[in-house]
């Protein structure tokens, strides 16, 4: 009895949380971490304002974990296009798999999107640090994959590459708006957007093939 009872509580404590979550998720996407308050969240997470003190500590404590606690962290997304052993569309499709895996939630990505662009806008020092903690890792390790397939040290030249490559994918998640007005149909559904990933890839090798030649002509 006793160990379900404890059980129980960790569970509406886990349902607390994330109401908690979801909430100031909506809220800070439209109104911004400034104009929201505690009291606001927790009445529309239908939650007690202690229990985002109990939780998150404080509201800059609740707005980090709007914006982290869905992010793997870089070692799971490298494990996805780091291997020795891929070839380099393998790497290619783990590296899209992993960039556009947050797209498939729905309005949860609309929402960090939102949260990440006033982020960026009214900075709070948390998008610097994923810069350093989460971006960085990922971009060198991708560099150091490309490299691998092109027999090559990382240099400037790989870095515009990888650059690039990730623009491929980085223009879906950043400019969805501009893609549902003019192209509804490509993004509309997981289906469409899983549909993405391979186009991606062959875009992406596309790209990779043209400086393995330019690589070996200018050795030549």
């Amino acid at each position: 009895m006793v160990e379900k009872h404890i059980r129980k509580i960790r569970s509406d404590g886990e349902q607390s949380r994330e109401r908690l979550l979801q909430a100031a998720m909506r809220l800070f996407a439209a109104q911004g971490f400034s104009n929201t308050s505690t009291r606001e969240i927790a009445l529309a997470a239908g939650a007690n304002v202690a229990a985002i003190s109990y939780y998150f500590g404080d509201k800059a404590g609740l707005y980090r974990a709007t914006l982290t606690d869905f992010m793997p962290p870089p070692e799971v997304n490298i494990a996805h296009f780091d291997n020795p052993e891929f070839t380099l569309r393998e790497a290619l499709h783990g590296y899209y798999t992993q960039m556009l895996a947050p797209m498939m939630e729905g309005e949860l990505t609309e929402q960090r999107l939102r949260m990440w662009l006033r982020e960026v806008l009214e900075p709070t020092g948390i998008w610097q640090n994923e810069i350093e903690n989460g971006i960085r890792p990922e971009f060198e390790a991708f560099a150091q994959v490309l490299a691998r397939h092109l027999n090559a040290q990382v240099d400037d030249e790989v870095y515009r590459l990888v650059h690039a490559v990730a623009a491929l994918g980085a223009h879906l998640m950043i400019s969805q708006d501009i893609v549902a007005a003019v192209t509804p149909q490509l993004i509309s559904t997981p289906d469409a957007l899983a549909r993405w990933i391979p186009r991606l890839v062959d875009y992406a090798e596309a790209i990779v093939i043209a400086e393995q030649k330019k690589r070996k002509k200018g050795a030549a």
